[in-house]
């Protein structure tokens, strides 16, 4: 290990990425009230409004990653925070229900590549005994920007009003993506701020030590992989209950126990800082199972614990008379959720190597499918059952699928030995 080591600055300005990232998508859900009322929005509507974001955010998964694998990180992912920081400020501006579909289609559409391109990035930059740190200290970012954002938004709306929440947040993503364009580097070894000693190390210690151009990597055999197929389902699982917290928790619990707009944010970010740990223990297992050589358990073991947490936290909230006990139950729940993540886009980078972006976002845009589905089915199931309870059935059924994949899903079997 190397003292004082650069490449760490790229653990943060990844951090702060996600952090932003989560501050711009989660905007939305403190303003859910304000902008129902003042656009005349029902519930349903609202449902398909926050699942616009998720559909745009799914599709552009694999195209957004796959750019990012042959063009570079450094120009996609510029390009993509100038796109979703544009139409983070447009939210601000929509006049009526379908200005608003199209413009959050869009804003996710943006958003889409973020993950995938950090992912490819941290191939190139992380060497491997590292990935668990990285990707827990990368996910922690953004449920901490959704965590303060739901209470800071809360409080801010009073003052300036929904719509200058969304153009102040705007600016500042195309602040970001200028930041990114002028310090980052799509290898370590064209940095100009990386010694050579610590360029050496990197190089040497990734996953291999000369990198194949990437972005060619069919998807027929991407999708004809077992552990792709696997991996895409189990995070069906692990996003369906996440994307809950960026969406229905607030106005849920804000109308379930007849909260203030404040006090319900400050409830609702519980749950988030819950993922923030789960994501830094996770990684931190991953990193510490590996160094013993055991790469599958590494993988497989955080996950497994994390969707055994989901489980039973969601099942236990059911029970729960007050406001406080269900977001402590849900807040297990979220906690396990996030354990899931560094395993999950570890084995990505495992197995697709310098295809990491084309297969890590496959697995996000299956797991945004169940976020799409997420945002629809809490309103329509309520509307179709009078009660909030099947939702969250389906999201322990989901949690209980995803045990079973991680058991057959294999990171010593790359897609290039296939």
């Amino acid at each position: 290990m190397i003292n004082n080591s650069k490449r760490y600055r790229f653990f943060l300005g990844s951090f702060l990425i996600t952090l932003l990232l989560y501050v711009d998508r989660v905007c939305i859900s403190s303003a859910k009230d304000a902008i129902s009322g003042d656009l005349s929005l029902t519930d349903i509507q609202m449902g398909w409004v926050l699942s616009a974001f998720a559909l745009g955010y799914a599709l552009f998964q694999v195209p957004g990653g796959a750019l990012g694998d042959k063009y570079g990180v450094r120009k996609v992912m510029t390009g993509i925070m100038v796109l979703w920081s544009i139409f983070t400020s447009l939210t601000g501006a929509a006049w009526n229900y379908i200005s608003m579909l199209c413009f959050r289609f869009i804003f996710g559409a943006g958003e889409a590549g973020a993950f995938p391109n950090i992912s490819r990035a941290a191939f190139s930059w992380i060497p491997t005994k590292e990935r668990g740190a990285f990707q827990g200290i990368n996910f922690s970012g953004s449920r901490l920007g959704a965590a303060f954002a739901l209470p800071l938004v809360a409080y801010l709306i009073d003052s300036w009003g929904w719509r200058n929440i969304f153009y102040f947040f705007g600016a500042i993503g195309i602040l970001f993506a200028l930041m990114f364009y002028a310090f980052f580097r799509n290898k370590p070894e064209d940095h100009p701020g990386l010694s050579d000693t610590e360029k050496d190390y990197i190089v040497k210690n990734r996953q291999q030590e000369v990198e194949k151009e990437g972005g060619n990597l069919p998807l027929g055999k991407i999708l004809g992989s077992k552990n792709v197929i696997l991996a895409m389902i189990q995070y069906i699982g692990s996003n369906f209950i996440f994307f809950f917290t960026l969406t229905w928790l607030f106005p849920y619990i804000k109308a379930k126990y007849e909260l203030s707009l404040v006090d319900t944010g400050l409830y609702a970010m519980l749950p988030l800082l819950a993922g923030a740990v789960g994501n830094w223990t996770s990684g931190f297992m991953v990193d510490a199972i590996y160094k013993t050589g055991k790469w599958k358990l590494s993988r497989q073991l955080p996950a497994t614990i994390g969707f055994v947490l989901v489980v039973i936290g969601i099942l236990s909230s059911l029970y729960m008379d007050t406001a406080l006990g269900a977001v402590l139950c849900l807040s297990v729940a979220i906690f396990g959720a996030d354990m899931t993540l560094s395993p999950s886009w570890s084995f990505c980078m495992d197995i697709g190597e310098e295809n990491s972006g084309k297969v890590s976002g496959m697995m996000n845009m299956a797991g945004n499918i169940g976020a799409f589905t997420t945002a629809l089915a809490f309103p329509y199931l309520q509307e179709w059952t009078g009660s909030n309870e099947p939702f969250f059935y389906v999201a322990a059924i989901l949690g209980f699928i995803a045990i079973f994949c991680w058991y057959f899903m294999n990171p010593d079997k790359k897609l290039s030995d296939a």
